[in-house]
């Protein structure tokens, strides 16, 4: 595959990722389509200033679902606003800005930040092999 294809594949996978985690307008987020984004043995950290945590998949979207779908976190949207990818022969690094925000315990929430993916070509998709990202201090 050409990188325009492996481009095109990567773009829509990210966006699927981010997607994961919109309840406007009566989206429900659903467990199996973000860890559909993820290979088998992902794993994701975040980086604040405590340090790194690590996660598994599931460690990471089961909170995250919760807190989106038991009325926590109301109208929440994540989008990416800029990225650079960068391909080599099956497998990609993409640095993604993004932007969130939303009513969080009925309070206006919102933040930036940055998500570093390492993603893979595993024939007919990609997926996120690692996800490292850190948020913005406020």
């Amino acid at each position: 595959m050409d990188d325009s294809g492996a481009q095109r594949k990567i773009d829509a996978l990210v966006a699927n990722f981010f997607s994961a985690f919109d309840n406007r307008d009566g989206a429900v987020p659903r467990l199996a389509d973000l860890i559909n984004c993820f290979t088998d043995k992902a794993t994701i950290v975040r980086r604040s200033d405590s340090g790194a945590e690590l996660y598994t998949v599931r460690e990471f979207a089961l909170p995250r679902i919760e807190l989106l779908t038991q009325g926590a976190l109301l109208r929440f949207h994540e989008k990416e606003i800029s990225s650079t990818t960068q391909i080599f022969d099956g497998i990609a690094t993409r640095t993604s800005r993004y932007t969130k925000s939303g009513l969080l315990d009925g309070n206006d929430y919102s933040g930036s930040g940055t998500k570093c993916f390492q993603l893979v070509d595993l024939g007919p998709d990609w997926r996120i092999a690692s996800l490292a990202w850190v948020d913005d201090n406020a």
